[in-house]
């Protein structure tokens, strides 16, 4: 992979971003994503995030040798801390982290956010509580997609502020209302891995002298759900 060829994953986020954005790719280690926007002329800026200075150096190398030095800039920074007061930013990709972390530089970044910045989240699990920060932050999620790659399943999140509050159900905050609503193989496919995994906890902990049924009650309920969701006789 490089900033010619992406990988599957990266590809598909790149297909959320609009021709004409000013991006910031935050964690963008080796920049591949936001060199291969700006190599196709989709992006007309790009703010490009590390944290740590090896990738920071990475990046700032493939950009130099992509010859988009003027388009991409590398800064060194913690998180949305990346954009600067007239980069005048209107997409935000963070692609590769936990969803966990996602929401922590959402969260800590909050200052930075303007309210017409599209967000592109690819997190690699934890999609779920993503969703509950854009859910609680009035982001309306746009689009949702899943995709396997090389044994690995990712989700990808876009979603774009609204003035009115966001409501999802629980069952749509886990599954995401978009994916419930297709039901592609790759859904499928991850969700039957969750459920054999959260059988086997299950399995493992009524081995004990002393099983914690009420865990053991909350981890079955989940399972039902699984179950309802991909239409499968518990």
């Amino acid at each position: 992979m490089n900033g010619t060829h992406l990988s599957k994953r990266l590809q598909t986020v790149s297909e959320h971003v609009e021709p004409g954005s000013r991006l910031a790719d935050i964690g963008s280690d080796h920049a591949y994503l936001p060199v291969y926007l700006a190599a196709n002329q989709i992006i007309s800026y790009g703010v490009v995030g590390e944290v740590a200075r090896g990738p920071l150096a990475n990046a700032t190398s493939e950009i130099q040798r992509a010859g988009l030095a003027e388009i991409l800039h590398p800064r060194l920074a913690d998180g949305l801390a990346a954009i600067k007061d007239g980069d005048d930013i209107d997409a935000i990709t963070i692609a590769g982290m936990g969803g966990i972390l996602i929401t922590h530089i959402l969260e800590t970044g909050k200052q930075k956010l303007t309210g017409k910045e599209k967000l592109i989240l690819q997190p690699n699990v934890g999609a779920n509580v993503v969703r509950q920060w854009l859910m609680d932050n009035r982001y309306q999620l746009s689009a949702e997609q899943i995709l396997e790659e090389e044994g690995h399943i990712y989700e990808i999140l876009t979603a774009k502020k609204v003035a009115a509050p966001v409501s999802y159900t629980e069952k749509q905050l886990r599954f995401g209302p978009y994916l419930l609503a297709e039901k592609t193989p790759a859904f499928v496919a991850k969700w039957t891995s969750e459920r054999s995994q959260l059988q086997r906890i299950i399995d493992n902990m009524k081995l004990a002298t002393s099983p914690d049924q009420e865990k053991i009650e909350r981890i079955e309920r989940e399972i039902q759900m699984i179950n309802e969701v991909i239409h499968v006789e518990s």
